[in-house]
């Protein structure tokens, strides 16, 4: 164990090349090592990459394998939120530059934990991975009812609503969201998303939401595609 530290405590990064940089990056996210995360970014900003760049090859990338060994049952909720920590640190050095060069987001997306359910780190987590992949994320928390979810949705004026779930008590509560949308005659306005782990792809039919993505990595590629098929 001592060598293999000894070993890792030789590692200067910047002494390391863009490739073996955004590789170390990556598995320092893992190991939720903030400050080497914050350093590598601004070395690659330094070295004139793109904020988008740094942001899809040293973060967004991480943070896939997290979600997906989080989902697997390798990673477990202190991890993830160091993971999470960690990424917040490179985020700080990029989204003042992403603000300043006026990139627009290709969607904004509103997200929260349905009414009656304190469970937070998945939908976090996507809610990041979204951030990463250029979509503008207002995250609405836990227990979150209805008239919540549509005033944001309203208010921010975002297209697509993620819904997550961690009880079989509280997924019902998806349909009473989705029930209150087209109440209002406005259901067809969002892409909805819904995720969390008792639910599954029936479930998310029975309620009437567009899509169940079972991981991070699945919602975002789920959400660019519905993006993608609307522009």
């Amino acid at each position: 164990m001592f060598d293999n530290q000894e070993v890792f405590d030789d590692i200067v990064l910047s002494e390391l090349s863009d490739k073996e940089l955004t590789k170390q990056m990556s598995e320092d996210l893992y190991d939720g090592l903030a400050e080497e995360i914050a350093e590598g970014t601004q070395i690659l900003l330094d070295r004139d990459w793109k904020a988008t760049d740094v942001m899809d090859e040293a973060l967004v990338k991480g943070m896939v394998v997290v979600g997906n060994d989080f989902r697997d049952g390798i990673l477990f909720v202190p991890e993830v939120l160091m993971a999470a920590n960690a990424m917040k640190a490179g985020m700080a050095l990029l989204e003042p530059i992403l603000t300043a060069s006026g990139i627009e987001p290709i969607a904004k997306m509103v997200i929260g934990t349905v009414k009656g359910d304190i469970h937070d780190i998945g939908k976090n987590l996507v809610g990041m991975m979204m951030e990463g992949a250029g979509i503008e994320v207002f995250n609405l928390g836990i227990n979150t009812d209805a008239e919540e979810f549509i005033n944001a949705l309203e208010e921010h004026n975002a297209t697509i609503l993620g819904m997550s779930a961690l009880l079989t008590t509280t997924m019902p509560y998806m349909k009473v969201v989705i029930d209150e949308l087209k109440e209002r005659g406005i259901r067809d306005k969002y892409t909805i998303l819904v995720g969390g782990a008792p639910l599954n792809e029936e479930f998310a039919d029975a309620v009437g939401a567009d899509a169940y993505c079972m991981d991070a990595g699945i919602a975002v590629e789920t959400a660019k595609r519905f993006i993608s098929a609307a522009s």
